[in-house]
């Protein structure tokens, strides 16, 4: 069954600093037309930055979509055209101070395909050398640790619940088990 939809027109609908929005026009599979919204963003980057004691070093800020303080990887925007991975490196000394000898990419998630184009690049960041801390300066965050099996705990308790942090600490667990390392000190 053919499930390709094709854009027969684009039309800009927003323009702001971090994302834009707009309205295409396109042809259903049965010849049909209809019109989709899509939020355009550049896509992201979230990093696991894990000890050699198996902890991860999170960050703590209020998130306005949702208006709670969440518990998540330290993470940020892409610049248009900029290399995921050294904006992953660039996350993680701005939020936490922490540099990385060795990052592994766990994954990349589409966080919500039905009508935003972002992509989420998680990479797992280890051998952590700490540092000072030089967040935006309209980001307020705060770093806390916790251990690897406590952060899974914290998923099944709702504790911890932004989509890429699950994703991260999850794929950590398995990457862990898989190289068999004992995920669970």
């Amino acid at each position: 069954m053919n499930l390709f939809e094709k854009l027969i027109s684009t039309e800009s609908k927003y323009k702001g600093k971090v994302l834009s929005m707009r309205e295409d026009l396109i042809e259903l599979p049965n010849g049909a037309t209809s019109t989709r919204e899509v939020v355009e963003h550049n896509g992201a980057v979230g990093v696991v930055p894990l000890t050699e004691n198996n902890e991860i070093i999170f960050v703590r800020q209020f998130r306005s979509g949702i208006r709670e303080i969440t518990i998540e990887l330290p993470a940020g925007k892409l610049e248009k055209g900029e290399d995921p991975l050294e904006c992953g490196k660039r996350e993680l000394k701005e939020e936490t101070g922490y540099i990385a000898k060795s990052f592994v990419k766990l994954t990349q998630t589409a966080t919500s395909p039905a009508i935003l184009e972002e992509i989420i690049h998680i990479y797992l960041a280890q051998c952590l050398i700490p540092g000072e801390t030089n967040p935006d300066e309209d980001e307020f965050v705060e770093t806390v640790v916790y251990s690897l099996k406590d952060a899974v705990d914290m998923i099944k308790t709702g504790k911890i619940n932004d989509a890429k942090t699950i994703i991260g600490i999850l794929l950590t667990d398995l990457y862990l088990k898989e190289k068999g390392a004992d995920s669970n000190e």
